[in-house]
C-alpha cells in the first residue's frame, strides 16, 4: 500500500538543509512549485523510497529576524513545520546548541506536541565521537525526539537510514505527484525560483516581493552545457534601476550566484543571461505569487 506525506527540515542557515535534500533526491526527486493552498511555503523535492512519497517542504533557515522580509522568512519556515507529518531538526555538530538552536528547541516546545520531530546532527566527520555522544544526550534532554540520526549531508553518512526511517512515518494513502510528472517537471520553473532567490537575498528590503522570474528559453548545448535566457519582471521602471545596480554590478553579481547554483544543481556547465523588464500588472497576478511560494490573499502583509 501506498504512503504519502510532509517532511520539514528545519535548522539555523547553513545547517546543511540544501545539501542534506540534494542527498535525498536519487534520480527520482525534483523541486516543485507547491500551488495547494494547504500551506504558504513551497515544496522543494519528492522522494520516492519504497511504495512512500516524501514531500519535502521548503523551511528558510530559522534566525532573529530583524528586518520585514527576515520576519516573512522565518514565518514561512515555521508554517512549513507546523504543517509537516514528520519535522527534522539539523544542528551542526561542531557548532553544538548555539543560542540560535536554542531558539529554535524553545519554539519547537510550543509545537512539538503531539508532532513526531527528529534530531539529524550533520558534519558528523568535524567532531570526536564523545563530542557527538555528549552532543546527543544534552540534545534528547532537553527536548522529546522520536529519533536521533548521526549524518554527513555532504558525504552521505546516514542520509539513506534517514530516507528509509521518513518514509516509514508517511501517513498510509495515495502519492501526492504522480511519479511521472516528478520526472517530467520542467527545469525552468527550478531556475526561475534560483534566480529569484538569489535576487531576494541582494536586494533585501529594497524590493521584497515586487519582480518574478521567467525563463523565456533553455538550449542543449552539444558540449552538453545548457544556455539558459531569463526575463526578470519589475513594476515599476525606477525598480528596473535597483535590478540592474550601478555599472549593472547588481544583476551581474545575482547571475552569478544563480549559475553557479545552477551548475552545482544540473552537475554541468550553465551559460546563464538575465535581462530586466517592467511589468506593471504582474503583482495583481495570484499565479505569480503561488511561484514565489507567497499567498496571494498575504500579499500586501
Amino acid at each position: 500500500m501506498t504512503s504519502a506525506g510532509f517532511v520539514a527540515l528545519i535548522g539555523e542557515p547553513n545547517a546543511g538543509k540544501s545539501t542534506l535534500l540534494n542527498r535525498m533526491v536519487g534520480a527520482k526527486v525534483s523541486i516543485v512549485t507547491h500551488k495547494v493552498q494547504t500551506t504558504r511555503t513551497r515544496i522543494r523535492g519528492v522522494a520516492i523510497e519504497g511504495d512512500a512519497q516524501i514531500v519535502f517542504v521548503d523551511t528558510p533557515g530559522l534566525f532573529q529576524p530583524r528586518r520585514r522580509l527576515d520576519r516573512a522568512m522565518v514565518a514561512a519556515a515555521w508554517s512549513g513545520a507546523a504543517d509537516a507529518d514528520v519535522v527534522v531538526l539539523m544542528v551542526e555538530a561542531h557548532r553544538g546548541v548555539s543560542e540560535g538552536v536554542e531558539r529554535i528547541l524553545q519554539r519547537l516546545d510550543e509545537i512539538g506536541e503531539g508532532r513526531t520531530v527528529v534530531l539529524a546532527i550533520n558534519k558528523i566527520d568535524r567532531v570526536k565521537s564523545e563530542v557527538l555522544l555528549g552532543l546527543t544526550k544534552q540534545l534528547n534532554d532537553r527536548f522529546a525526539f522520536a529519533h536521533t540520526f548521526l549524518i554527513s549531508a555532504e558525504k552521505g553518512h546516514g542520509v539513506n537510514d534517514l530516507r528509509e526511517w521518513l518514509a516509514s512515518q508517511m501517513p498510509k494513502g495515495p502519492w501526492l505527484y504522480p511519479e511521472d510528472q516528478i520526472a517530467d517537471l520542467p527545469m525552468r520553473m527550478i531556475a526561475s525560483e534560483m534566480t529569484r532567490e538569489k535576487l531576494t537575498l541582494r536586494l533585501h528590503q529594497e524590493l521584497p516581493y515586487q519582480l518574478t522570474v521567467e525563463t523565456e528559453s533553455w538550449e542543449e548545448r552539444q558540449d552538453g552545457s545548457a544556455r539558459i535566457d531569463q526575463v526578470i519582471y519589475v513594476v515599476r521602471d525606477g525598480h528596473k534601476g535597483i535590478v540592474l545596480g550601478n555599472k549593472g554590478e547588481t544583476i551581474k553579481a545575482v547571475g552569478r550566484a544563480a549559475r553557479e547554483e545552477l551548475e552545482e544543481f544540473l552537475g554541468r556547465r550553465v551559460h546563464l543571461f538575465l535581462q530586466v523588464k517592467v511589468r506593471s500588472g504582474w503583482l495583481d497576478e495570484a499565479e505569480r505569487y503561488s511561484e514565489m511560494g507567497l499567498d496571494f490573499s498575504d500579499g500586501n502583509g
